[in-house]
């Protein structure tokens, strides 16, 4: 951003120290209802939903000691199992949860979620967000140059491939002789913010097992597994009826979820699993 600020010439300051305090927003409640409404496409659940919602709500605050009255319940006209915290007051479910779970695992839903909150990852989220994207359009970018690079690269063997070292280290040499490196920073910013939501995960999953809902959480998680499980049964059918292999995650893509996989949340809600002695 502060590149991009260079191009305004002398406003360039203030463009750059505006977008620094548009982060300020997250905190405006108005705003939140927007990015729920827009962004998130959440909505204000009717008055049967509400009836549904706010009990098991209830029970959940009761348990963390919170005033759930500070929380806006929303809802999502999805068919799949999820749930989302978002800005500082919106916790949002899919109506597949809100009418497929039982109240046991629904609560269970609702404390993970009210988790985020409590340790503040909801907040620290969307203005890791905000202020990464920059980094992120940049990140994009690079990779598409990239790719392209290398495609060409690839068609005048040994030539293109010094001719891509080439490309590439001046460009780093550059960044880091005028800029101290700190475009190059760039790669890392994806990684670095997938890294710490999967931390973020793993900390409300304790916040909801810490209440009492770590056999119902379990039981969710093993649900998200089955249906993760069938999606990629589904995409390995489709590659193999067009004659191609079964799709594969790569190690970097990986790194770039947002979640643990499923053995790992798991095993960080064994100790609440255990019976007490």
């Amino acid at each position: 951003m502060a590149l991009v600020s260079l191009v305004f010439g002398g406003l360039g300051l203030i463009v750059f120290f505006a977008w620094l305090l548009s982060g300020a927003l997250v905190f405006h409640r108005p705003t939140e209802s927007a990015v729920a409404r827009h962004l998130l496409r959440l909505r204000h659940p009717t008055p049967q939903e509400r009836a549904r919602l706010e009990p098991v709500w209830r029970e959940v605050t009761a348990r963390a000691g919170v005033e759930g009255r500070n929380y806006e319940l929303w809802v999502e006209d999805s068919d799949h199992l999820n749930a989302v915290a978002a800005a500082g007051h919106i916790v949002g479910v899919t109506r597949f949860a809100m009418n497929q779970l039982p109240n046991g695992e629904l609560a269970a839903v609702l404390a993970h979620e009210l988790g985020h909150h409590v340790g503040g990852h909801a907040w620290s989220s969307l203005l890791g967000h905000w202020y990464a994207l920059p980094g992120r359009v940049a990140w994009r970018v690079l990779r598409t140059v990239s790719s392209a690079v290398f495609k060409v690269s690839r068609l005048f063997s040994c030539f293109g491939m010094g001719l891509v070292i080439l490309v590439f280290g001046s460009f780093a040499l550059a960044t880091i002789s005028t800029l101290y490196g700190l475009p190059l920073l760039i790669l890392g910013v994806p990684y670095a913010l997938a890294a710490v939501g999967r931390r973020a995960e793993l900390r409300a999953d304790q916040h909801a097992a810490a209440l009492g809902f770590a056999p119902m959480l379990a039981a969710v998680l093993d649900k998200l597994h089955q249906a993760e499980q069938h999606q990629r049964a589904q995409a390995a059918a489709i590659a193999a009826y067009h004659g191609g292999p079964p799709p594969q995650e790569s190690p970097l893509s990986k790194l770039l979820s947002s979640h643990p996989d499923h053995y790992t949340r798991l095993h960080h809600l064994q100790p609440y699993l255990q019976p007490q002695r």
